[in-house]
């Protein structure tokens, strides 16, 4: 299922440089740069805000967002952001243009679904280890998917889940920078705790060192 478009507004940034972007910081702006396209770099703002609660949806950092510009929109992807090292605050944040014609390289996140209904899960009690929470994808963006589901309904305990079983969109294709077939996730035993109880008695005996002193005469 390809991406749904995302809007962003933004202003150009007129006055770039390290002082400027502080006080742009100051007054609630996120300062920022757009590139790619074989186009120009350019300096913008955004409201921080904004951005702020853009960044905690999962879409806005795989998705093919509409940046809005003195009126004009382009595709772009987030390519980058920068947090303060103490503070809840954005400090600069990095769109890639879009070409329609060319491929794009872009990290896609992972949906698992059926853990509840797999041997694992079901019948065993084991549970399951998400080892990869996304993939990197080539694609043209009009065939850039949301997300990628992968089906854990059959999995048992000890088996696992490799990147190359993923049933891709067509016109997708893995990007896997030398690794052969990475484990992806995998059903493993539950952890057993053993609790070991103390037994104390509560029975009260009423002999004495005395009483049992005679007992070993008597035998």
């Amino acid at each position: 299922m390809p991406n749904v478009v995302t809007d962003v507004h933004a202003q150009v940034r007129n006055l770039p440089g390290s002082s400027n972007s502080r006080k742009l910081r100051r007054s609630g702006k996120v300062p920022g740069v757009v590139y790619g396209a074989g186009k120009e770099v350019l300096n913008i703002e955004l409201e921080h805000n904004s951005i702020m609660l853009a960044l905690d949806v999962e879409s806005f950092h795989s998705s093919i967002l509409s940046l809005e510009i003195k009126g004009k929109k382009e595709r772009v992807l987030l390519r980058d952001f920068q947090v303060h090292p103490y503070k809840q605050k954005i400090t600069h944040i990095d769109f890639q243009r879009v070409d329609e014609k060319k491929k794009l390289h872009t990290k896609v996140p992972l949906h698992y679904i059926g853990e509840e209904d797999s041997p694992a899960v079901k019948l065993n009690g084991g549970l399951m280890s998400h080892v990869m929470t996304e993939v990197e994808l080539t694609c043209l963006p009009k065939d850039l998917p949301g997300f990628i589901e992968v089906d854990l309904s059959s999995l048992d305990i000890g088996n696992s889940i490799h990147v190359r079983e993923i049933k891709l969109p067509e016109g997708v294709d893995l990007v896997l920078h030398g690794q052969d077939d990475p484990v992806i996730a995998t059903a493993v035993k539950p952890k057993v705790v053993d609790i070991v109880e103390e037994e104390v008695s509560a029975e009260t005996t009423e002999e004495t060192p005395a009483d049992d002193t005679e007992k070993a005469e008597e035998k």
